[in-house]
């Protein structure tokens, strides 16, 4: 009897790949093997030489239409194609009823991830005897930054109605005490994961509180010139935009409450706004530049035979690099929260 090669399809995860085989009726763990396939009772048997290495265990399970075939990559991550021969086998096809791309992949990772997380923290929190606490002082602190924030940016849009674009000059005179205050504040995002009390990373909170404290304290705090420049208006007013929709998803997740609207701006809205945030910034720092050349301030002294000192300026030089790299890496990280987010709802929805 001739030996015939069975349709196969495929799909991967970056632990797993999927094997499904078009036959019915088979006795598996023979080689060949016999079975129903699409050209009647035959014996099949087909050879695929994987791209990477994969473990020896192999599990399978047989339908009345399929073979369904389960195996483990010896390393997890994705490859860029299932055989070591470029060209793909003949009797070889995608597995649409499986098939992920890469990024849909790591989301569906980090939802089972997550998946396991929330039921790991929830039998902790019924142990927990200060919930009710944790969850008074986040939403406290949620509540003071959402003031603090609204202040700003209404105390900003009634004055631009007023004076108008006079008022770009005077911003940060009029409203610098209270974004200190909430930026001082905002060193809370840095502790309140550590201390365990909020799930997210403590660095990328790091990384943005400490930005935007550079562009507060050191470029416009610590240079009188750069206090009257619009530009200050421009990157409290994109600051403050923000916030006022972050703080009040937060507060409404203490009290594990959602209002879809708000969530979609909260997800939404940094699309352009923080990219045109990251501008603002770069474009005060550049200002700032000759200004910190001209007054020697903050400057690393140096030995005389190296000259008198080393201008600040060349650190926030530095600085502009590091923060346009901070911009692709962020927002690639909160593309993949946005899509992860919403593809959970929909999973919920059907």
């Amino acid at each position: 009897m001739q030996i015939l090669t069975p349709h196969v399809y495929w799909a991967q995860r970056h632990g797993e790949i999927y094997l499904r085989v078009e036959l019915s009726d088979v006795k598996v763990g023979q080689s060949p093997t016999s079975g129903h396939g699409a050209k009647g009772d035959n014996e099949y048997e087909f050879k695929l030489e994987f791209l990477e290495p994969v473990r020896p265990e192999i599990k399978h399970k047989s339908t009345e239409r399929q073979v369904d075939i389960k195996i483990k990559k010896k390393e997890e991550r994705w490859w860029d194609r299932l055989t070591l021969q470029e060209k793909k086998p003949l009797f070889l096809a995608p597995d649409f009823d499986r098939w992920l791309d890469e990024s849909d992949a790591e989301m569906e990772l980090q939802a089972k991830e997550e998946k396991l997380n929330r039921i790991s923290v929830e039998s902790r929190v019924r142990n927990d005897p200060y919930l009710g606490l944790k969850k008074s002082y986040l939403f406290m602190y949620n509540l003071v930054q959402f003031l603090g924030y609204s202040w700003v940016f209404v105390n900003m849009i009634v004055r631009l109605f007023i004076l108008g674009q006079d008022s770009f000059y005077d911003t940060f005179h009029t409203t610098a005490d209270i974004m200190y205050f909430c930026q001082m504040m905002a060193v809370l995002e840095v502790i309140n994961p550590l201390l365990g009390l909020v799930k997210t990373g403590a660095f990328p909170a790091m990384i943005q509180v400490a930005g935007r404290n550079v562009i507060l304290f050191v470029v416009f705090g610590s240079l009188d010139e750069m206090q009257n420049k619009p530009v200050v208006f421009f990157v409290f007013y994109l600051w403050s935009t923000i916030e006022i929709f972050r703080y009040p998803y937060y507060m409404l997740a203490c009290i594990s409450t959602e209002w879809k609207m708000l969530t979609w701006l909260r997800y939404t809205i940094w699309i352009p706004l923080y990219p045109l945030g990251v501008i603002a910034e770069a474009v005060a720092v550049i200002q700032s530049l000759p200004i910190f050349d001209e007054t020697r301030l903050f400057s690393l002294p140096l030995p005389e035979m190296l000259g008198n000192s080393l201008s600040f300026s060349y650190t926030l030089q530095l600085y502009l690099v590091f923060m346009f790299l901070g911009l692709f890496i962020n927002l690639r990280h909160l593309y993949k929260q946005r899509r992860r987010r919403y593809r959970t709802r929909k999973r919920k929805v059907h």
